[in-house]
């Protein structure tokens, strides 16, 4: 506690430091603000009674930040932009001119990268805006809108989700922290003091012994996203001896750090927005006047939290985008091709193809802890709910593992922060 509290004595203190985290406060204050702003039409007692019985919205409101709940113009959040990252990325195991770009041409190629999926954005937003708004319509939320209503209603959602993105990198380069992180960590945020007066004003005696389990499970989760997070596997590297002139180089050891989940939060993302789809469309086919359709959308809205499938389902879909994640992000082949124009080697393995696979498999291994671990987190809320009844999404397991990454690599940025300035 009295370490907590000298660090933000030191950033306090420190006039750089002071404005990075006031602008960060700033800019959190203004999201909020902009989640309040609803757009026009809304029949406010049919989008409450909406909202409550559907769990698909539901954390859809968590990842925009609130912003759904009153069908704000940043409704959309930063989904799309996230959306598109995630898909620029993968394309780089596709296009062989996006691999070069994003892991060759150094610093100017991320920056185009990371332009494109600027671009991206866009469309994404567009398409995720329109289904959205004409799933809402067919609901009878929105009332009396007439073309232009809905064209301006698309815009404004479009506008407000590139203004967060905007926001967002504001955020990374003038604050502390990855702004979108932060603005999906203040929405989650927002939405605990909601569900935990819920859970008051709920409250029976009887299930005192239901609430102590769920808080010591919360902790559990907590304690073992921290170390999951924070856990490595060094690889012990050894730098050859160079003689170059009078002077000889090299000889030290070092390590590779090899994180046991490298691919973060992005396949829960991933595999939910997958298993959303079917609801999507369910939803957008509910009040359809023919009997097929009508069909076809009872199948789609019986793939619902609750069923054993939805639950199977995610948890294989979370494994097997935490290795195909890993496997985009991360290649052993280029990392051995460096050691060895660098003049490293790991002791005991060749350098060149046997290093490649040495790295290959203890990935592998370690991953599969991580694949494990993430599925776990993904369904954990689901047998909790199953068992309890109780249904704050906020609490849950993935939203956990947002806000437990988001304060780490934060307090990471600030005590490397501190620490450049103490040099």
């Amino acid at each position: 506690m009295q370490n907590f509290l000298n660090k933000i004595k030191l950033v306090w203190s420190d006039t750089v430091l002071r404005k990075r985290v006031l602008f960060v406060l700033f800019a959190l204050v203004l999201f909020r603000l902009l989640s309040a702003i609803p757009i026009p039409g809304i029949d406010t007692l049919e989008l409450s009674r909406f909202l409550s019985n559907n769990q698909f919205f539901g954390i859809l409101n968590i990842f925009s930040g609130g912003g759904l709940s009153n069908l704000s113009i940043i409704m959309l959040g930063v989904g799309p932009y996230i959306t598109s990252s995630i898909i620029m990325q993968l394309l780089t195991i596709m296009v062989p001119a996006l691999k070069r770009i994003y892991h060759e041409e150094g610093e100017a190629g991320r920056k185009r990268f990371t332009q494109y999926s600027r671009l991206a954005t866009v469309p994404l937003a567009a398409i995720q805006g329109f289904s959205l708004l004409a799933i809402l319509e067919s609901q009878k939320i929105l009332v009396n809108l007439s073309a232009f209503d809905r064209v301006s209603n698309i815009m404004i959602v479009i506008a407000g989700s590139i203004l967060l993105m905007w926001l967002g990198e504001l955020m990374t380069e003038f604050g502390i922290g990855n702004g979108v992180s932060l603005i999906i960590f203040a929405g989650i945020v927002s939405q605990i003091p909601s569900e935990v007066s819920q859970l008051i004003f709920t409250f029976d005696v009887s299930q005192i012994p239901l609430f102590l389990m769920f808080l010591v499970v919360g902790v559990l989760v907590i304690a073992g996203v921290v170390i999951v997070t924070e856990a490595e596997r060094p690889i012990p590297v050894t730098y050859a001896k160079r003689v170059r002139g009078m002077k000889m180089y090299g000889g030290g050891s070092t390590y590779i750090p090899l994180r046991v989940n490298q691919a973060g939060v992005i396949p829960i993302i991933f595999a939910l927005s997958l298993l959303l789809f079917p609801q999507m469309i369910g939803n957008f086919l509910a009040n359809s006047t023919n009997s097929i359709l009508l069909s076809i959308s009872k199948v789609l809205m019986s793939f619902t939290q609750t069923s054993v499938l939805y639950a199977v389902l995610y948890f294989i879909l979370v494994f097997l985008f935490t290795y195909f994640y890993t496997a985009v992000t991360f290649d052993p082949e280029a990392l051995a091709t460096n050691l060895q124009k660098n003049g490293a080697f790991i002791p005991g393995i060749r350098p060149g193809a046997s290093t490649s696979q040495y790295i290959s498999n203890v990935l592998s291994r370690i991953t599969l802890l991580g694949a494990v671990f993430l599925g776990f987190i993904a369904v954990l809320p689901l047998v909790v709910r199953s068992l309890t009844g109780i249904t704050a999404i906020a609490l849950g397991g993935t939203a956990l593992l947002i806000v437990v990454s988001v304060v780490l690599d934060l307090i990471k940025k600030i005590d490397a922060q501190i620490s450049m300035r103490e040099y």
